[in-house]
């Protein structure tokens, strides 16, 4: 019986219908409350389903995506018009199924992600998606994208390990018309040559994805949505800390500095392992910095939530089975999982959730610390000697 478990949990189709029926019970759950409970359009439990939803109506009603529209849902919306355009397959069909089907979206697409990355077993691909099992139901309780933004770098990364330029190019550009810190994954392109046609590439699938909504609105309209979305983008950076190393070095320490010098910083940090140019094909090297690329996109993002660290998580995950297994990483592996993945769970004490876990962003100092042991593994890589885990 255990022998027979064990296969079917190995097996990617079977691990896919488990998945799936875990998306059908989040989601009924997540409709079931808004119905029992009668509340109105603009207060549902899947509250970012619905702006997603209607950004494609206000597209093609004309409106400005960039204003609240609290008789249909709370908050802004603060995707890309393309974004809004690429909603219209499920924006027609009922709220519970299209809620299913992004839901779903969002969770095949990272488990395909993990499941193709080239690692030696199933048995250790079936560990990762244990690891990032509460912060996918997480993200799509709040029926987020941030399990597509982390599946489509993985997808990014495979494809460049397979040569395929341009499926590569199209998966970033993708990412980051969905959400715009998903730039900072064109780094990965460091690593490997034609430079050039990567760059000629994501030019392309750029101006196709600004252009994509001119099928539906005029070229006016379209300018005019962009300064909206830039305008919107620009005030939103100036009232948050978010669970980002900055809300970090201000609940810790009192430490206010502006949020852009940090943002330089982490990016001067996160390029350094850029130089050491002979590493450029060991895919253990390339592996640690996809790692490095999908939690640098969290902490240092001034509006990360609970929700955003599926993406960090993810690279937890990866980082951890990208090399040998050592007991400093094996105790920040089991840090990230009791107060990344389970300190926002009814597992800890309401009054320690309020009174410590909030207040001290206790759920992004693993990743934080993490980030910052990948990048001293990066930067001294060659000087240890280390097993690769990646066939």
């Amino acid at each position: 019986m255990l022998k027979k478990t064990k296969e079917v949990l190995q097996n990617p189709l079977y691990v896919g219908i488990i998945l799936t029926i875990i998306t059908i019970i989040i989601t009924g759950q997540t409709y079931l409350l808004t119905v029992l409970r009668n509340e109105e359009a603009g207060a549902t439990h899947y509250n970012n389903y619905k702006i997603f939803k209607e950004s494609y109506f206000h597209l093609i009603q004309n409106k400005d995506l960039y204003q609240l529209y609290p008789a249909e849902h709370f908050d802004y919306f603060k995707y890309s018009p393309t974004f809004s355009l690429l909603m219209a397959p499920i924006a027609y069909l009922p709220d519970l199924a299209g809620l299913f089907l992004w839901n779903l979206l969002n969770v095949l697409v990272l488990f395909l992600a993990l499941w193709k990355l080239p690692l030696q077993t199933n048995r250790t691909r079936l560990f990762m998606l244990a690891i990032i099992l509460i912060e996918l139901i997480t993200s799509i309780q709040n029926s987020q994208s941030n399990g597509l933004i982390a599946g489509l770098i993985i997808f990014a990364f495979i494809f460049l390990e397979k040569k395929k330029i341009a499926m590569a190019s199209l998966f970033i550009v993708l990412c980051v018309f969905i959400k715009i810190f998903g730039i900072v994954a064109f780094a990965i392109f460091l690593f490997y040559p034609e430079k050039l046609k990567a760059i000629a590439y994501t030019i392309g699938w750029t101006l196709l994805f600004l252009a994509l909504p001119l099928i539906l609105i005029s070229t006016n309209q379209l300018l005019f949505l962009y300064r909206s979305w830039f305008d919107l983008l620009s005030y939103d950076h100036s009232v948050s800390y978010g669970l980002s190393t900055a809300g970090w070095l201000y609940s810790w320490f009192g430490v206010a500095i502006n949020k852009n010098i940090i943002l330089l910083l982490g990016a001067i940090i996160f390029l350094i392992p850029a130089l050491k140019f002979k590493y450029y094909k060991d895919q253990t090297f390339k592996t640690l910095f996809l790692s490095s690329i999908l939690i640098w996109v969290v902490i240092f993002n001034h509006k990360a939530e609970s929700a955003t660290f599926i993406i960090a998580v993810a690279g937890v995950a990866i980082w951890f089975y990208s090399q040998e297994r050592k007991i400093e990483n094996t105790i920040l592996l089991f840090l990230a999982i009791i107060f990344t993945v389970l300190s926002p769970t009814d597992l800890f004490p309401k009054g320690i959730r309020e009174n410590y876990v909030i207040p001290y962003v206790l759920k992004a100092v693993p990743c934080i610390l993490i980030w910052f042991k990948i990048i001293y593994e990066l930067t001294t890589f060659g000087m240890r000697k280390s097993r690769d885990l990646i066939t």
